[in-house]
């Protein structure tokens, strides 16, 4: 089996250089990549979410672009144009940002809905089609996005097609005053990602992708899982509950929980641990839930405190 612990330890020791105080961030972020997820990152400016992407992306050594969302940006931004060559009188296509490895969509909410829609196709099916031929995503593929929870104005509420679309919603939150205090050292001649170097090869990250997939999970794991996601479907406080995709989203994560702990088989403590990032942004709370400010992470916290985990055996 691939050392998938030791692709984590070497990943995120060396993100760790740049995101400093943050483990829990960086662990759900490096779970994202190892299920071929994406990640929505929600938190306030100046908390380390861009560097985190590039962080990921130059200790990969893989292709990186960034995409600053306005509300002007067009489809063909983000996927790419034909453009007519007149010496050889034939169309030739221009790649956009969107063709990349990880790809950081910074601000996503700040489009309009019609250019949001042009990451669905890459998101979900590795792949962008325009004027009618369809083009791969190099592998492996990732987007990350990022999006303020505070600042409302001139923004684009991202539709639930979207939303369900990022494997995990994470924040990464104020630093500690200690570790703003290491923050500030380590940035005293020059910001450490300026020689953060390559750790891990592309290969050893595709082998371990595909190791995860063989995590073993039992039917009574399974059922556990569909159990929490349909118990999202019939809450009194939510109007629209957690998709399918919800499903996959945390049995794949928790698969790559396990794997991070030295596991071949998920237990139910894994699918604990994911459930918040991997379920809370897919749910939609009620009018009037919404009034009295119930947050969607506090309903899946307290399904998980209702529902009964499966006993016995889960090897």
């Amino acid at each position: 089996m691939t050392d998938i612990r030791g692709l984590y330890d070497r990943l995120s020791g060396n993100v760790g250089k740049v995101i400093v105080g943050k483990p829990d961030s960086i662990r759900l972020t490096i779970i994202g990549l190892f299920c071929e997820g994406h990640i929505l990152i929600e938190d306030v400016p100046g908390t380390g979410k861009t560097m985190l992407a590039k962080s990921l992306a130059r200790s990969l050594g893989c292709s990186f672009n960034r995409i600053q969302f306005t509300p002007d940006m067009l489809p063909s931004d983000v996927t790419g144009v034909s453009i007519f060559n007149q010496k050889t009188n034939e169309f030739e296509f221009r790649p956009g940002p969107v063709i990349a490895q990880i790809v950081l969509t910074d601000e996503i909410n700040r489009a309009t809905p019609k250019t949001q829609a042009a990451l669905l196709e890459a998101m979900e099916e590795r792949q962008v089609t325009v004027d009618g031929h369809t083009y791969a995503l190099p592998e492996p593929f990732m987007v990350m996005a990022t999006q303020n929870p505070i600042e409302y104005e001139g923004t684009f509420p991202l539709p639930e097609a979207q939303m369900d679309r990022f494997l995990l919603r994470i924040n990464i939150g104020y630093p500690a005053g200690r570790d703003e205090i290491q923050m500030l050292v380590n940035q005293k001649i020059a910001h450490p990602i300026d020689s953060l170097g390559q750790v891990v090869e592309v290969d050893e990250l595709l082998q371990a992708q595909a190791a995860i997939r063989r995590i073993k999970v039992s039917a009574e794991i399974m059922a556990y899982i569909v159990e929490l996601v349909d118990a999202t479907r019939s809450h009194s406080e939510v109007y629209l509950g957690a998709s399918p995709r919800g499903s996959l989203a945390l049995y794949r994560t928790a698969q790559a929980f396990a794997a991070l702990n030295g596991r071949d088989y998920v237990i139910p403590d894994d699918v604990k641990a994911l459930a918040v990032p991997a379920l809370a942004h897919r749910l939609i709370v009620g009018s009037a839930a919404r009034i009295r400010e119930v947050d969607e992470r506090d309903i899946v916290r307290e399904l998980l405190d209702r529902i009964s985990v499966p006993g016995g055996e889960i090897g």
